[in-house]
């Protein structure tokens, strides 16, 4: 399993679109929470509202999305996907331009966004394992990992510079274009996808909502690595609002120093991604998943002592390069180890399933964990969060399983996965 592995010019398009929106995302993340306080001029709770229940709603509209995605071609889910998140995004500069922007628009198009997202990532992993050959399965993953890491470094800088130039909607307009173009170069891939054939009642029924979570939860090895997810994922994901309000409020941090903090540790994706197929070849994929597993949840808490100056903007790039290269170690093993376990004709449901419970999850706890920093503090609430995350390695599997299709005997040809 090498890094020059050749995956064909069809995982070169649906990479390259990828890339795309990456990059875009990459350019308008934060975008929203800065619309929202420079032209909207809302408070704290109204933004805490805007990142949490756009992506609570979001994954409730989700649900019923996982079963219709499965029993579909994927290839047209991903760019219908694409273009309702285009026309979305777009809505913003337009009604900003008439002078009609409105919070609740900013939420209405959280909501639609994170519903879309979840859609397309469950058809995206679903087309990849039927796109990219099983050996190439956790190469591709790499590639996309190390794609994601490389647009959060470069995009948030370019996107703030944007914004400074050219104004408070310039990076959404970006954001929504990329996903125009990712459109197109999904459609680009070209080829003839089967239409897959439904099993069992000819229409949608109430329990194929909950075949992914049945799927997961039965099963040993993907029930504790979902726990292990939702649980790490939301413990840090309430940590980053808390940190902006210390880093920027009480330790009075310069804006381009909270940029550097952040962008900076972002090359330690680049570094994980490209050694995740070489560790995995070396040591096998359990010892892998499990010690980037355990090695991610030591290096939070370090953000509770967190000083002024100079040496703290070391500790906080210190803390998140050793945390960002082993989240980007661990999650292309995840996402091959969660396809390699999940049959042909569920994994959209089990992806769905996956990502509703995360973003579920992550707006409960970042929800709980504001009302914590309230009540205590920023600091304490962030110590609590990296206290809590060194004990989630007990949550990940205890023994390697096979592959579900090695215990189904349901063959897998030509197929391959991507989150």
């Amino acid at each position: 399993m090498t890094g020059r592995r050749a995956l064909g010019r069809r995982f070169g398009w649906l990479w390259a679109a990828y890339a795309v929106s990456s990059y875009g995302s990459g350019l308008g993340l934060g975008a929203f929470p800065l619309i929202a306080v420079l032209v909207l001029h809302c408070g704290p709770a109204q933004v805490a509202t805007l990142a949490a229940a756009g992506r609570a709603v979001g994954a409730l509209i989700a649900v019923p999305l996982g079963p219709w995605v499965e029993f579909r071609r994927k290839r047209p889910v991903m760019v219908a996907m694409d273009l309702t998140r285009f026309a979305a995004l777009l809505s913003v500069p337009a009604a900003f331009a008439l002078g009609r922007l409105s919070f609740a628009q900013l939420l209405v198009v959280s909501v639609v966004t994170a519903a879309a997202d979840i859609a397309f990532k469950a058809a995206s992993g679903a087309y990849l394992k039927a796109l990219v050959p099983p050996e190439g399965l956790l190469v591709a993953n790499s590639r996309l990992e190390s794609t994601t890491w490389t647009s959060t470094t470069v995009g948030p800088p370019l996107g703030g510079a944007a914004i400074g130039l050219f104004g408070p909607v310039t990076t959404v307009v970006a954001d929504a274009v990329s996903y125009l173009l990712s459109a197109l170069g999904i459609r680009a891939i070209g080829g003839t996808e089967p239409h897959p054939a439904r099993t069992g009642a000819p229409r949608l029924r109430a329990g194929d909502l909950l075949e992914g979570w049945r799927h997961i939860l039965g099963h040993p090895a993907l029930r504790p690595l979902l726990f292990n997810s939702i649980v790490v994922n939301g413990l840090i994901m309430a940590s980053q609002p808390l940190l902006a309000v210390l880093l920027l409020g009480r330790l009075g941090f310069a804006p381009w120093q909270y940029g550097l903090v952040f962008a900076a540790p972002c090359v330690g994706g680049l570094v994980g991604s490209r050694l995740a197929h070489r560790l995995v070849a070396r040591f096998g994929r359990h010892r892998v998943l499990r010690a980037a597993g355990a090695l991610r949840a030591c290096w939070p808490l370090g953000l509770a002592f967190v000083r002024p100056g100079v040496p703290g903007i070391v500790l906080v790039i210190v803390v998140q390069f050793g945390l960002v290269t082993c989240c980007s170690l661990f999650n292309p093993v995840l996402a091959t180890c969660r396809l390699d376990h999940s049959a042909p004709d569920r994994v959209a449901r089990t992806l769905a399933a996956w990502s509703i419970s995360s973003s579920a999850a992550i707006a409960a706890v970042t929800a709980l964990w504001g009302l914590l920093a309230t009540v205590t503090s920023p600091r304490t609430a962030i110590a609590a969060a990296g206290v809590l995350l060194l004990a989630t390695p007990l949550l990940l599997p205890r023994r390697e399983h096979a592959p579900q299709d090695e215990l189904t005997g349901a063959g897998v040809q030509d197929v391959s996965d991507r989150v």
